[in-house]
């Protein structure tokens, strides 16, 4: 009895030892992800199409061009059909303003992937230079609507000569939701990954770009202007989307 006893101590304490246990959470982070890679969402589709965004609620910015990506190419990379590639007006800041035009590009997936593209991979694909590549944080405050968004801030410069943007530098914004939070890719793959127990996710692309342009020139802002710039258009768009376009609630 006392053999016994002894060996099922023993036992007990080798299950303890913190190499053990170690052992065993890794199994299991390991099990979660990989049912996690073998399992089949389901679609989860926008509330309403992207297309029908309401111009009124986007006041003081006025939508002043839509674009189509025409390239079936181009399409197939992108990975969704449902996108929106506007340029906007903001109307209440002065007519020089660097921040009073904005190009407006929301992508949404139903079926996500994990590894999201980024505008960090794309523009450089594209043959620019990446100048500066930082996450920031930015409050999206209007009325009772409060947010503090996760963001990321580049700055691309293209050097050939030949372009129309003469070596100029400017700054893209973007920022991920997914699942009912912001962040950035490693934000959207982290909790796409541990979303064991629902059947549907979904991510969605915000991504931004102020300027300003004459018959001679584009201009671009600095920093200070762009992220303050950010906030407030943010501010109007984000409480819209996420009323009457993204799936509600979180998983």
């Amino acid at each position: 009895m006392t053999t016994l006893k002894n060996t099922t101590e023993t036992i007990k304490a080798a299950y303890l030892q913190p190499a053990f246990l170690i052992c065993i959470v890794l199994l299991v982070i390991t099990t979660i992800s990989m049912s996690k890679f073998s399992r089949q969402y389901e679609p989860l589709p926008l509330k309403k199409s992207l297309n029908d965004l309401d111009k009124s609620d986007l006041a003081p910015y006025k939508v002043v061009a839509k674009s189509k990506i025409e390239n079936q190419d181009v399409l197939n990379t992108l990975g969704t059909e449902d996108y929106i590639q506007w340029t906007l007006e903001n109307t209440s800041v002065p007519a020089e303003s660097k921040t009073r035009f904005c190009t407006l590009f929301i992508t949404y997936y139903s079926l996500p992937d994990i590894v999201p593209h980024r505008p960090e991979e794309c523009y450089i694909g594209g043959g620019l230079q990446g100048i500066k590549f930082e996450t920031v944080m930015l409050k999206a405050i209007r009325g009772v609507y409060e947010r503090e968004i996760k963001t990321r801030y580049l700055v691309f410069a293209d050097t050939k000569a030949e372009s129309s943007l003469g070596g100029t530098s400017f700054p893209i914004l973007y920022t991920f939701r997914v699942n009912g939070k912001y962040g950035d890719r490693y934000d959207v793959r982290n909790i796409l990954n541990w979303n064991s127990f629902s059947k549907y996710s979904y991510f969605s692309k915000v991504e931004w770009k102020f300027f300003n342009r004459t018959p001679r020139q584009i201009s671009y802002p600095n920093k200070q202007e762009a992220l303050a710039a950010s906030e407030k258009l943010l501010a109007v768009i984000l409480p819209v989307l996420e009323k009457e376009y993204w799936p509600s609630g979180n998983w």
